[in-house]
């Protein structure tokens, strides 16, 4: 892999390698993203965050949250597969930020720095004054991890309150995708506690074999498998046999 940028800031180091034509995100020696524009699915793991998508009609996601941008990769992701109006894109770290916009090719989209705690709590305060606010999101995405000792870990607590803020962020029929450390770490989370189930339709898991990840849908309204495999494509659908992602979709019960 060759090294095209690195910079230390604040007792990290970011570096930006090329592999190929994949372009790839590190920081403190974590790999956290890449994007390849000529072959974007290839099989990874953060595909898993664009798989739950297809369980709502295309049409129906025009505007999204993302929370935790990383290197921007599944923003890219998005807007080829699935076209939304508007992204907003939250990121604690303003060099993930310049590193989606200058390699990973980040356009179009509404990227912000700040503590992504920080910014729900004002969105939603905002959002219950007449004439403030946007309106709810079709989908919020939950991506929100840094690293401890070299490895990945979720950076925000996703207990009953942020849990009930996530779906408070979202339109009536729209769709919280939120990425765990490993399943268990799910099962103990705020998402499986009463009063959160209680609001929910029903709920799904995606994992993939090679990563202990598990990535938790969740929405209001019913979600249903045979939509997702009308519209996800033939490199992520679980119905065909050559695709590129090897997931594991089931419900949570």
């Amino acid at each position: 892999m060759a090294l095209i940028w690195h910079k230390e800031a604040a007792g990290n180091r970011y570096e930006v390698r090329t592999h190929g034509a994949s372009v790839r995100l590190y920081s403190n020696g974590v790999f956290h993203s890449q994007w390849n524009d000529r072959d974007p699915l290839k099989g990874s793991l953060w595909e898993l965050l664009l798989l739950p998508v297809f369980f709502v009609p295309a049409a129906a996601i025009r505007r999204v949250l993302l929370l935790g941008v990383g290197g921007g990769a599944l923003i890219r992701l998005l807007q080829r597969y699935v076209a939304p109006k508007s992204i907003v894109g939250v990121d604690i770290d303003r060099h993930h930020l310049t590193v989606a916009r200058r390699f990973f090719g980040v356009t179009r989209a509404e990227l912000i720095h700040a503590d992504a705690r920080e910014f729900v709590a004002e969105y939603l305060t905002a959002a219950q004054l007449p004439g403030r606010g946007g309106g709810g999101f079709d989908l919020v995405i939950d991506d929100l991890f840094g690293h401890v000792d070299g490895e990945a870990s979720r950076a925000i607590e996703a207990d009953e309150g942020w849990c009930s803020s996530l779906l408070a962020l979202t339109h009536r029929h729209g769709l919280v995708v939120s990425n765990f450390g490993s399943r268990k770490e799910l099962l103990a989370s705020g998402w499986r506690k009463p009063v959160i189930r209680a609001q929910l339709g029903n709920s799904w898991t995606a994992e993939h074999p090679e990563y202990e990840n598990c990535i938790g849908v969740f929405s209001a309204q019913p979600l249903g498998r045979k939509t997702l495999l009308q519209q996800a494509p033939p490199e992520l659908n679980p119905r065909n046999p050559q695709r590129r992602l090897d997931s594991r979709l089931r419900p949570l019960r």
